[in-house]
């Protein structure tokens, strides 16, 4: 198998405690997207973006990568031509041991600065008084890809669709686009396709669909990729 796309969603991060977004009870349920996840409602109100990912941060740094972030890791380090992509914001991946991992939807331990672009590591909590450390202007913003926005690093993920075997999609809701279509893509340049997830959530859509907590199916599925 010349190469491996895996797409991961909230389902891979919800066992360290991190909430899903889409589920009953979910983030998404919770709070108003206009609010604090799009350009229009950080300019409106910075204050409250900045309370609604401070929070976020502050769980996602308090909490542990589990079997599954571990497990894929395991198969990275093993086999060459894994890409990992996620969706999550998290840095749970990297602290479970897996490397270069494209976050295609930003990462809330970064912020970046909305007057001139520059990029650094974010503090535990941040403020919409913040300067930013390059040009010094009080514009910075969680370093997260908001609704409206461009998702990153899409030409490289389409080079990677298009080369791989097997595209395997984990804890995603399959309702996101552009990464609700990764599945169609990769398919469509002969790959295999996988489907890990609680329950399928694209039914129909994947060559392959198994069902069960990531913590648990994650870890079979790679022993069986690695052969034990």
């Amino acid at each position: 198998m010349a190469g491996i796309v895996i797409l991961t969603g909230a389902g891979v991060s919800a066992e360290s405690g991190l909430g899903t977004f889409r589920d009953k009870g979910g983030l998404w349920t919770r709070y108003d997207l206009s609010e604090v996840a799009t350009p229009e409602g950080f300019a409106r109100n910075p204050g409250l973006v900045h309370e609604f990912y401070n929070a976020r941060r502050a769980t996602a740094l308090d909490a542990a990568p589990n079997a599954a972030h571990r497990a894929l890791a395991r198969l990275q380090g093993a086999k060459a031509g894994v890409t990992l992509v996620t969706q999550n914001i998290d840095d749970l991946h990297e602290r479970g041991g897996a490397r270069e991992v494209i976050h295609m939807h930003g990462q809330i331990t970064r912020a970046l600065c909305a007057a001139c672009g520059h990029r650094w590591n974010a503090p535990r909590a941040m403020a919409s008084a913040d300067a930013c450390p390059a040009c010094g202007q009080p514009a910075t913003r969680p370093d997260i890809v908001w609704f409206g926005e461009m998702p990153y690093h899409m030409e490289r993920i389409a080079g990677a669709l298009a080369a791989c075997d097997l595209f395997v999609a984990i804890g995603t809701s399959g309702e996101v686009y552009p990464a609700a279509g990764f599945v169609e893509e990769a398919s469509a340049f002969g790959a295999e396709t996988l489907e890990i997830n609680l329950e399928p959530m694209a039914p129909g859509r994947f060559d392959r669909v198994i069902t069960g907590a990531a913590t648990s199916a994650v870890p079979a599925w790679v022993a069986e990729v690695l052969g034990g």
